[in-house]
């Protein structure tokens, strides 16, 4: 069978983080691709289901954010809610 070229159109960091986790895989993107359409043609359709992940967006960023506070030792510790709310003037 003859291979073909193909272009399309990825987003910069999605190639990125793909081909790095594919490699880390033994795979190279351009396989990847061919075993997604592959399954595509055999399952008759997308081979996953579509949805939308577990967690908007917002939350997912909200959660990066505290975990980075967490690790930056400038940000003020407190040993209690109540201690927090207190500094919250509230």
């Amino acid at each position: 069978m003859k291979n073909v070229t193909t272009s399309i159109r990825i987003d910069s960091n999605t190639k990125q983080a793909a081909t790095e986790l594919l490699n880390e895989l033994g795979l190279d993107l351009s396989s990847a691709v061919n075993i997604f359409l592959k399954q595509v043609v055999l399952q008759g359709g997308l081979p996953f289901q579509v949805k939308y992940p577990q967690y908007k967006p917002e939350v997912l960023a909200a959660m990066e954010e505290a975990e980075a506070l967490s690790k930056n030792p400038n940000t003020k510790k407190y040993s209690s809610f109540s201690e927090a709310l207190e500094d919250m003037d509230i």
